[in-house]
């Protein structure tokens, strides 16, 4: 297996810490709306990428975790008059449904923020003890100028940073680069803690679960790759100042979205949740999108590019049914797979999640089923065992499919239909063909 590493900026070779295993973790969704469909993206890349790992015979340990306390939360609560945890505790089934309805496998642990509060006001107690923080009033910040290496997650030099968008400018902290592991509030929910009553950072709150469920340093970090800075790079810095380590070996981004060709954003009202896109277009859709592209690039999502998906997802799933009708029609039953494109498929997975070139494996796969399935002679051992190549890759991308398996009534049905064709009687036909239809055997 080949990977990016966004540290290194190369695409290296992936070693595991442990032989025979991934440690991964993936920044999961703030709860306060509904995810959009950028939440779902990441979603689908490394639900994919555990997969392929799974298919090289690894164990996976994935992690991603829920951000249950942020002011986002706090004002929506308010504005329901609900508490966070009654708000939060809605979008968490909410994001479980969309993982569902997108097909992503199970995660070994999700953490929650909330659940963890011990073990974070222990670890930035560690960190003032050590001098990598300092109090200022009831807040406690990071203090950057004591990582020699701070900025190397997003190749720049301190020096070259400037504050800006996405670093809190305070005159209260000793640098504008320091940032919040602790801070004073004085609404929604709140913990006490010897420094005021508050709630955590942002970036130390992942830091701490990525240690209490996977360990001190992972295999891979991943997330969009508008968290690389400060977001990831923060985490790193912290793990870097307590750990001696660089939290993860690899970090790896995914693009971003953009809409009808403009990036996606609240503020120009272009926003699209996941579960609209879902209705709109179906989930295995989304899924085929999200992984046409390759996933370091920004993807476009458009009325015309969600039809191409459609297009291409619905020639490989109607081979996939037509091709076990003509097997089951056969009493043919095969396992085997079609090594030399199921290998191609697999190599294109190894380097770097290369899908567009998987997905051409999978056309050309398609394409030959579907020749195969049309033709009055053919070699069934052929047919099936393109039919095993296409389902074990399907079964990689995460695509769900149907296949169809004949019982007796079905197969007199089926009969009967050729027989009323044959004799041209066109209305009983009819018949058949509806009822073949409607238990999704056409």
């Amino acid at each position: 297996m080949r990977i990016y590493n966004s540290k290194s900026l190369k695409v290296e070779e992936f070693k595991p810490i442990k032989e025979g295993e991934v440690s991964m973790y993936v920044c999961g969704p703030t709860v306060y709306s509904d995810m959009h469909i950028g939440n779902a993206r990441p979603m689908v890349v490394f639900d994919t990428l555990k997969r392929v790992f799974e298919a090289l015979g690894y164990k996976v340990k994935y992690v991603s975790n829920y951000t249950d306390v942020d002011d986002k939360i706090i004002n929506e609560a308010s504005k329901k008059n609900i508490s966070e945890l009654e708000l939060t505790n809605e979008m968490i089934e909410r994001v479980k449904t969309i993982r569902e309805l997108l097909n992503a496998s199970d995660l070994y642990k999700t953490p929650r923020v909330t659940e963890t509060m011990e073990d974070i006001e222990a670890f930035i107690e560690e960190l003032v003890m050590n001098g990598y923080a300092y109090q200022v009033g009831g807040d406690v910040y990071f203090r950057t100028a004591s990582i020699k290496d701070y900025g190397l997650l997003a190749n720049q030099k301190i020096e070259d940073f400037k504050v800006g968008a996405r670093i809190e400018e305070n005159t209260n902290k000793e640098s504008p680069l320091d940032f919040t592991l602790w801070k004073k509030t004085e609404t929604g929910i709140r913990w006490p803690f010897k420094y005021s009553l508050g709630r955590p950072g942002w970036h130390t709150e992942c830091v701490v679960m990525i240690k209490k469920e996977l360990g001190d340093v992972i295999d891979i970090h991943g997330g969009g790759k508008d968290l690389r800075f400060p977001h990831h790079e923060n985490e790193r810095a912290q793990a870097r100042a307590l750990y001696g380590t660089d939290l993860a070996n690899y970090w790896v981004h995914n693009g971003m979205i953009d809409i009808e060709g403009v990036k996606m954003s609240k503020s120009l009202g272009n926003f699209i949740t996941a579960q609209k896109a879902i209705e709109a277009y179906g989930a295995m859709t989304i899924r085929w999108l999200l992984l046409s592209n390759h996933y370091r690039d920004d993807i476009n999502i458009s009325s015309a590019t969600l039809e191409a998906a459609q297009k291409e997802l619905d020639r490989s799933l109607s081979a996939i049914k037509q091709a076990s009708l003509k097997l089951s029609l056969n009493s043919y039953e095969g396992k085997e797979r079609e090594k030399k494109s199921y290998d191609a498929f697999i190599n294109a997975m190894e380097d770097d999640l290369n899908t567009p070139n998987a997905f051409s494996v999978v056309f050309e796969v398609t394409k030959r089923i579907n020749t195969q399935v049309r033709q009055k002679e053919g070699d069934l051992n052929a047919l099936s065992r393109d039919l095993e190549s296409l389902k074990a890759m399907l079964d990689i991308l995460g695509i769900r499919y149907h296949e169809v398996h004949l019982d007796k009534e079905d197969r007199d049905l089926y009969d009967a239909w050729q027989k009323a064709k044959e004799a041209k009687d066109f209305s009983k036909a009819d018949e058949y063909r509806q009822v073949l239809k409607e238990r999704d055997l056409l």
